[in-house]
């Protein structure tokens, strides 16, 4: 196992011969061929139903805060999100445990589950409890890439987890002109239909044609570390969201954060301890801890971004808010053609990482990042300037998540998989909740009132670039710091040798 890495298994690991289709331990996938081909396609499928669930709601947005009379949009908004982050650590040890296969198309289902509560909710309250059920989607990226790495060899598993965790951005192109129509035709319910009904073809796929996992770790599920996790994330995070409506010292919040800032203690102490914790603090070492950062930085970035996008896609520069770029066909400009940087950066970040390394790739990332936010600072009210903002931060947005599963796959075994690549994905939520319900906060701190409506303000719009600016000012640093730390390993392994 490479220094720095996750710590070596506490148990044995077991090979086992797969009963279905697909390559086993020893005849991993080098190339590309037709029964790769088939289950990348159904890999892409289950990330394109992820989209349906993190990224279409942000479609009608507006629609769905006028349904149920809130402007809680990042907490509509990111809910899912929030769940994802609960539900990684428990999806990735059990993925190492009882095969990630298994694992991948119970998430599916449950998946399915959330949007069909979605859709009938007939408050808030049960919408959000929706969300957080359809936040096990997120869960379903992760364990895709695990697959990548039981189905391919290391190089190859570079290549195809760009294509996978990228692919799905193609459909991208044309969904947000389709859930306008959609939602036009047949009100923001459409989404959650849509959503259901990929969620049900990809589970029978991924059932059916999908190979087993083929290594797999005796062992035990934390469930009490997992809920101590999960929870003590959300509390926290609650509170973040609460506390800018309600006030950071008010009763309710105070208890979330004091609740969940002792959630994570228990588990943090509980984790240092037993054999067996849902993630293994103890040996994460430094370069895995320096791409988590990397990652909750950057792709929190570019998820607030995506947020703001639909927010001020929404205003006519007409207005005179000092922004605005509605104008007829702005969604399809900004979510979809940009959707071919995602697809153009995972697959060459995929490239690039058997080349120079996923290191440098997410350095990559972070530069393309920073300059497209910095570009929105006059891309704002400029929908030609902001379409390229949004084709940059797609770049980006590609890059990370690509770079940041294979940097983090390099620094675990096999039979650990399921939970580093887990531990990427709930920094990949984090960072995009804390971001999202930030800039909330900062937009709601400066609205104004215009012919009696409130309305979100030139300066909130700014304040909200400038932290996101920051947030990738900070991930530049860290990944600095990791290709320094990634240099001189490198030199010390040649002279050991």
């Amino acid at each position: 196992m490479p220094n720095g890495s996750i710590g070596s298994a506490s148990t044995s690991t077991s090979a086992r011969t797969d009963t279905g289709a697909g390559p086993l331990g020893s005849e991993r996938h080098t190339r590309w061929n037709r029964p790769l081909i088939s289950q990348v396609a159904i890999l892409i499928l289950v990330n394109t139903m992820v989209d349906t669930v993190v990224t279409a709601p942000l479609l009608v947005l507006p629609e769905m805060l006028d349904h149920f009379g809130t402007d809680q949009s990042a907490w509509i908004d990111a809910s899912s999100l929030l769940a994802g982050a609960m539900w990684a650590p428990l999806l990735g040890k059990s993925a190492d445990i009882h095969g990630k296969r298994r694992v991948l198309v119970g998430t599916l289902i449950i998946a399915l589950a959330g949007a069909l509560v979605c859709l009938v909710a007939p408050n808030l309250w049960v919408f959000i409890f929706g969300r957080l059920l359809q936040g096990a989607a997120v869960g379903a990226v992760f364990l895709t890439v695990a697959l990548i790495r039981d189905m391919c060899a290391p190089d190859m598993a570079m290549v195809v987890t760009g294509v996978v965790t990228s692919g799905s951005a193609l459909l991208s192109i044309v969904m947000p002109a389709l859930f306008e129509f959609t939602a036009a035709e047949f009100g923001w319910r459409s989404v959650f239909v849509a959503s259901a009904i990929f969620a049900a073809i990809a589970a029978v796929l991924v059932h059916r044609l999908v190979p087993q996992s083929t290594i797999t770790t005796p062992g035990k599920v934390d469930i009490a570390g997992a809920v101590l996790l999960g929870g003590g994330l959300a509390a926290v995070l609650s509170y973040v969201s609460l506390g800018s409506e309600f006030g950071w010292f008010t009763v309710g919040p105070l208890a979330l954060l004091v609740g969940g800032a002792a959630a994570l203690a228990r588990w943090f102490l509980v984790a240092s301890r037993i054999p067996e914790p849902v993630i293994d603090i103890r040996n994460l070492g430094r370069p895995l801890v320096l791409t988590l950062l990397v990652v909750v930085f950057g792709t929190g970035a570019y998820q607030s971004m995506l947020t703001l996008f639909g927010l001020i896609a929404k205003v006519s520069a007409d207005q005179d808010l000092g922004y605005g770029l509605a104008a007829p066909g702005a969604l399809g400009l900004l979510y979809g053609i940009p959707a071919i940087g995602i697809v153009l950066g995972g697959t060459l970040a995929g490239v690039l990482s058997t080349r120079l390394g996923p290191a440098v790739a997410l350095a990559g990332g972070v530069a393309i990042g920073t300059v497209g936010t910095i570009g929105m600072f006059l891309g704002d009210s400029v929908l030609p300037l902001a379409v390229v903002c949004s084709f940059l931060l797609s770049l980006t947005a590609g890059t990370l998540v690509t770079s940041g599963f294979n940097m983090a796959a390099t620094l675990a075994p096999p039979e650990r998989q399921g939970v580093v690549s887990s531990m990427v994905m709930v920094m990949v939520a984090t960072g995009a909740v804390i971001l999202k319900f930030v800039g909330s906060a900062v937009l709601k701190s400066t609205n104004r009132v215009v012919d009696g409506e409130t309305v979100n303000s030139a300066l909130g719009v700014h304040g909200y670039i400038a932290m996101a600016t920051s947030a990738f000012i900070a991930a530049a640093v860290v990944v600095v710091i990791l290709l320094r730390t990634q240099r001189r390993r490198a030199r010390t392994s040649v002279l050991e040798s």
